[in-house]
């Protein structure tokens, strides 16, 4: 076989991988369906406790399989207990949703938690419950993130590292 010949072969089968190779999360295994893909925890601007400042700082939720996930009665916390529940909501396949601390008008694609302080810390964690209260997803951030985890959060996910993602939400 020619160097072109073998070169062409190689591109042919690349082309022919399956989507839901390309479809998952990057580090993550193919079967989450529902996980934590961004977080905006020192939303840029001055912090001067108002509305609008508190709904810079946010958690992305994202469905990435093709069927609508029923979140209704699933939380989202921070290492504090601080939680937030989600009340009839069904995140789109392929979709995400933005939740945001402050207060506002829930649609499909932003949820507020209708707080007047801020939730997520410069050294936090996230983590998702689903409606049963198991682990589905954390992520961490900051300088101390490794040695405080929760060991329930240990048992299901390990000891992984969350730096590979956006947690500053910045794109």
């Amino acid at each position: 076989m020619t160097a072109v010949a073998a070169v062409s072969a190689a591109a042919v089968g690349a082309v022919a991988l399956p989507a839901s190779a390309a479809d998952h999360h990057p580090g993550r295994h193919h079967r989450d369906a529902v996980y934590i893909s961004s977080v905006r925890y020192d939303a840029p601007g001055r912090d001067d406790r108002s509305n609008r400042a508190l709904n810079r700082e946010w958690v992305d939720v994202t469905n990435n399989s093709r069927r609508p996930v029923n979140l209704s009665g699933w939380t989202l916390a921070d290492r504090d207990g601080h939680t937030y529940t989600f009340h009839h909501y069904r995140l789109a396949g392929r979709g995400t949703v933005r939740v945001h601390t402050g207060y506002g008008h829930d649609t499909r694609s932003d949820v507020f938690q209708d707080r007047n302080r801020s939730v997520w810390d410069r050294s936090d964690t996230a983590t998702l419950r689903n409606d049963h209260g198991r682990f589905v997803d954390d992520a961490s951030w900051g300088r101390d993130h490794r040695g405080d985890r929760d060991h329930r959060d240990r048992d299901h996910r390990g000891d992984r590292d969350h730096r590979d993602r956006d947690h500053r939400g910045d794109r």
